[in-house]
């Protein structure tokens, strides 16, 4: 289930936003309790409301239910920030910088996994192709966070992994989440 009303969240400003304003943007966001609280949650899917991001940034809020995750993916050219608002989520992710284009079978390197445990209250900023999953691991609770890229998203690379092999599987555009 998507639900797509703009929402508006004061605080844009005419200036491209850092990775720190986007962090900066999803915690004042996520302590809208009358925000989080109204996004429509879905047993048997993720749902999401587009919010309006700080300098002309895309922005969502994103309900998980449990058991539910992303995949492996990146954000393009985008820089990004996310922070949990409710419940937990659990990014998996590599501290390493893959070719953004040209490939479509990588053998990871050791070492280079790296996983987060991100509460309520949680969350972190990243770089242009940042390759990771988030998850929501609970059992029994919805988790609910909120995300903000610059620039608006032009696509998302889908990677399925196996072992230290990364491939990529699809790209995704705009108009196939909107």
């Amino acid at each position: 289930m998507s639900v797509s009303p703009s929402l508006s969240a004061a605080g844009a400003s005419a200036a491209a936003p850092t990775q720190a304003d986007l962090l900066d943007f999803v915690r004042r966001t996520a302590a809208d309790a009358e925000l989080i609280s109204s996004l429509p949650l879905d047993p048997d899917g993720r749902t999401w409301v587009r919010l309006e991001g700080p300098g002309g940034s895309e922005a969502w809020l994103i309900g998980w239910p449990p058991g539910t995750g992303t995949g492996w993916h990146d954000h393009a050219e985008s820089v990004g920030a996310f922070l949990t608002a409710r419940g937990a989520l659990k990014e998996y992710s590599l501290a390493a910088r893959l070719p953004a284009d040209g490939w479509k079978t990588l053998e990871l390197a050791d070492g280079i996994d790296r996983e987060r445990s991100l509460t309520a209250g949680r969350g972190r900023a990243f770089g242009r192709h940042h390759v990771h999953e988030v998850l929501n691991e609970s059992t029994e609770e919805h988790a609910v966070s909120v995300h903000a890229y610059y620039p608006p998203l032009p696509g998302i690379r889908r990677y399925s992994r196996t072992g230290r092999v990364l491939r990529l599987e699809q790209v995704e555009r705009p108009e196939d989440w909107q």
